[in-house]
């Protein structure tokens, strides 16, 4: 099955702490359905130091997000939108927005 969300994809969270917020996709967790996006969804850990290159503390990481919960923003309209797929006349699948009809890829 073609991925809605990929790698790099600018997304907006749709429900909780962080909605309406705006950020790439920096990794994506598929055997979970779940993304990670560059400054959403943070959660403070508790490092242990492991030398002077890694100094311990408190610091901030993404958390992973439920995909079901993100939309991805259309370039050409600048909204976030569902996500389609078409063929093309030269055989390739596409993604495109369902809200303008164009292509995201």
């Amino acid at each position: 099955m073609a991925a809605k969300i990929k790698k790099n994809d600018q997304v907006q969270v749709l429900t909780g702490k962080d909605r309406g917020r705006r950020g790439p996709v920096r990794s994506m967790v598929t055997d979970k359905n779940r993304a990670i996006v560059t400054g959403i969804n943070m959660m403070k850990r508790h490092r242990r130091a492991t030398g002077p290159q890694a100094p311990g503390g408190i610091i901030d990481l993404e958390a992973p997000i439920a995909i079901s919960n993100l939309a991805v923003v259309c370039r050409s309209c600048d909204k976030a939108a569902r996500v389609g797929f078409r063929l093309l006349d030269d055989g390739r699948k596409v993604r495109y927005c369902k809200r303008c009809n164009e292509a995201i890829d």
